[in-house]
């Protein structure tokens, strides 16, 4: 155990130079010693005087390392990481350690194999270890032995299976963390290695471990390499994935959509459709809908995310619709028109049997075209020459007529004999309407790295879109009606209505609605009059009084709820907060922890292995900052983390919820927020620790609903008294002041 350091005598303790670090440093076999560590001097020469103190030949086959669970080696890099107290270990240098471990995992006798993969799986999460087992060709060893190894092995399988298995999880372990530092290009890898990894997820799928981490290898390949998407596709099929969502390990299930996304995400334009016509033929949404989503138990964040990103591909698949124009000329198109005419005014006859001259006839299509509510009347094709919605609107009408013929029928014809002029037109709001539920569900973005939010009602039917839309449109007219809008100034009606229509859609998603039937009774709970109720009790309770005397309570009561909602923002870094660390794969193992201290003097921070269930101590985080360290705190691009290459730099969420600490010459501590609520806090805390001004919206809210509370408080006794713009004048001096006491 490491060694208390006794406090000299001395009259007055002077504090250390900044630059001298103590810490305790182990050796196996040895004493721990106490030592300073002068950083400005080079780190071969610190490694020399610590052999030297140990009698230890050869110093440059020693390196120094943390003692403790990451064993992460010391470099010239990192050394600035090294804090007060710190318990360091002296060991075998990186190469030195690569070099043995790689002789090691080819020994001939079983037990030493499986040891040094041991060994090989923990030393690879260190990014200077990888590097030097990288250099002597440590990954192609590595799968080498993953391609033979089966064949090798085969007769031992039966009577050493558990070994076997520990020794394959072990390497495919080892070769996960290599990959994961980014030092080696997935395009270098061979076919056969790609079929083995793939054989995996059916041949091991009894054994978690290989499964887990062969799904992981399968998607960083398809996420990294547009060559090994090809591959894997042909390796890989959707009905051999299936089974492992019909298990019990949300863990597996979360792997395996994870792959399913992933191929999704990189199919080409001409494959992305087919591929999902073979989800929809293996039911996966209902297997989906039946293992996950309704299992009982609750859905953890990285399976609540691959789920929205499923979500988002699987509506993004409208996006080639919904950027196609009409082609006026083509017949088909123009057919589909014919067909809403026809089911909405003769769905008894057919298409071709109309009789009459061809004037008679157009003249009679131009009428029921008018009645349907398109803009050109005479040539309705027209209307879907915008993008969007593009044809996805024309696509949702037809949807909407075969599917729910009565509803569609009764719409049509109830507005088309209204002689009011509030009648709602069908066609002009079905593409208005089609166009807003791409705004709602993003339709054509990418999914965002850190999102969640996904709906299940979206899981409970093959054509949630087109059914969505058909609740919706029903929505938009009964809400039309209520709001007796007119069609004579259409744009102005549907500025209204759609702004109505979108809020009631809004409140009634943000319930998380488990199926749309659910969805549909929470809309019929919004009406109008209750959007108008809710307004108004929302305004109410934000209302801004602007008379002067207000203005001036409020200028007076400023500072007091400003320094309440710092308290409460430095209290809740008291708390903490565990930040993901994202990487290509959201690896569900990376996890980091900070908080301030109660004294608000230093900040703790460190690594977990999961994600803690309640407040994390902060004795039990291994690094520290001191507060009066900090120079700058800085967001979004400004962040050093979001400067570098990746594919984090190209995603909008989370450049927003980007900060980063920045102290002394180059250090900094970077952060990727879980939400932005959390974002707020954290960039307003910090600021208040600094003395600078909170800006965030989060504050700005809060101190709007504060300070309206505090001024109703305040007036509660002034309840139907009128207050005044301008204060009272003052009244006349008296003729005489003999009312004035003489308190002599």
């Amino acid at each position: 155990c490491p060694v208390v350091l006794a406090p000299k005598n001395s009259s007055v303790a002077m504090p250390p130079p900044a630059d001298i670090v103590k810490v305790a440093i182990e050796c196996p076999g040895a004493i721990p010693k106490l030592m300073e560590i002068d950083q400005k001097k080079p780190l071969s020469s610190i490694i020399k005087e610590v052999c030297d103190g140990w009698s230890l030949a050869n110093h440059d086959q020693f390196a120094l390392q943390h003692a403790d669970n990451s064993n992460f080696y010391i470099t010239e890099k990192n050394r600035n990481e090294i804090k007060n107290g710190a318990i360091l270990r002296l060991t075998t240098s990186p190469a030195q350690n690569a070099q043995q471990l790689h002789e090691r995992i080819q020994s001939s006798s079983m037990d030493a194999k499986l040891e040094a993969l041991k060994d090989l799986a923990k030393y690879s999460r260190d990014v200077t270890f990888a590097q030097e087992f990288i250099n002597l060709d440590g990954i192609f060893l590595l799968t080498q032995m993953v391609e033979s190894g089966t064949e090798r092995y085969q007769k031992l399988q039966k009577i050493m299976k558990p070994c076997f298995g520990d020794m394959l999880s072990f390497t495919l372990t080892a070769f996960v963390e290599l990959m994961d530092h980014g030092i080696v290009s997935w395009d270098t890898f061979s076919v056969p290695f790609i079929k083995k990894i793939a054989s995996y997820v059916n041949k091991f799928a009894s054994d978690i471990s290989i499964l887990q981490r062969s799904l992981a290898i399968l998607e960083s390949m398809v996420l990294n390499s547009h060559d090994l998407y090809q591959k894997v596709a042909q390796e890989i099929t959707i009905g051999q994935l299936i089974p492992h969502l019909q298990g019990t390990d949300q863990e597996i299930q979360t792997y395996t959509i994870a792959v399913i996304n992933a191929l999704f995400l990189k199919a080409p334009d001409d494959k992305r459709q087919e591929m999902a016509n073979i989800l929809a033929q293996k039911q996966l949404r209902s297997i989906i809908l039946t293992h996950v989503i309704r299992a009982q138990r609750a859905i953890n964040n990285e399976m609540a995310h691959q789920l929205y990103v499923l979500q988002v591909l699987t509506f993004n698949l409208l996006e080639d619709r919904m950027m196609t124009k009409m082609d006026p000329q083509d017949q088909a198109q123009r057919d589909i028109i014919f067909e809403l005419r026809r089911i909405a005014f003769d769905a008894e006859s057919e298409p071709n049997n109309s009789s009459g001259s061809m004037e008679k006839r157009k003249s009679m299509y131009t009428r029921d075209y008018k009645k349907l509510g398109f803009i050109n009347h005479v040539n309705p094709a027209m209307d879907f020459t915008q993008t969007p919605p593009g044809m996805l609107a024309l696509d949702n009408m037809l949807y909407f007529a075969k599917h729910h013929q009565d509803a569609y029928i009764r719409i049509v014809l109830e507005n088309s004999s209204r002689e009011d002029k509030h009648e709602c037109p069908f066609g002009r709001s079905s593409i208005e309407l089609t166009k807003m539920l791409c705004e709602i569900l993003k339709v054509g973005e990418l999914p965002s790295e850190t999102c969640n939010d996904f709906h299940p009602m979206f899981f409970t039917h093959d054509r949630s879109f087109e059914e969505f839309f058909c609740i919706c449109i029903q929505l938009l007219n009964k809400t039309w009606k209520e709001m007796r809008a007119t069609s004579e100034d259409f744009n102005k009606a549907r500025k209204r209505v759609m702004q109505v229509v979108k809020e009631q859609i809004m409140r009634a998603l943000t319930t998380k609605p488990s199926s749309l039937d659910q969805f549909k009774s929470k809309l019929q709970n919004l009406s109008y009059t209750e959007i108008l109720k809710i307004r108004q009790s929302e305004r109410m309770n934000q209302e801004d009084f602007q008379s002067r005397p207000i203005l001036e309570l409020k200028e007076k009561i400023q500072p007091e709820i400003l320094e309440l909602i710092k308290q409460q923002r430095l209290n809740r870094l008291v708390e903490g907060t565990c930040f993901r660390k994202l990487n290509s794969r959201r690896r569900q193992d990376k996890f980091w922890y900070c908080r301030l201290s109660p004294n608000h003097k230093v900040l703790h921070y460190g690594d977990l292995e999961e994600s803690p269930q309640g407040e994390v101590p902060h004795d039990s985080l291994q690094d520290k900052l001191p507060v009066a360290d900090i120079k700058a705190v800085v967001t979004g691009k400004d962040c050093p983390h979001m400067k570098e290459k990746g594919a984090l730099k190209q995603n909008k969420e989370v450049l927003e919820l980007a900060f980063s600490i920045l102290y002394d010459s180059s250090g900094q501590l970077n952060f990727i927020a879980p939400d932005k609520h959390e974002y707020c806090v954290w960039t307003d805390g910090l600021n208040a620790l600094l003395g600078k001004d909170m800006l965030s919206d989060l504050t700005r809210n809060d101190l709007d609903t504060l300070l309206s509370m505090e001024i109703k408080l305040r007036l509660l006794d002034l309840e139907n008294i009128q207050i005044p713009d301008a204060p009272p004048p003052i009244p006349k001096e008296p003729s005489n002041y003999d009312f004035v006491y003489d308190c002599n």
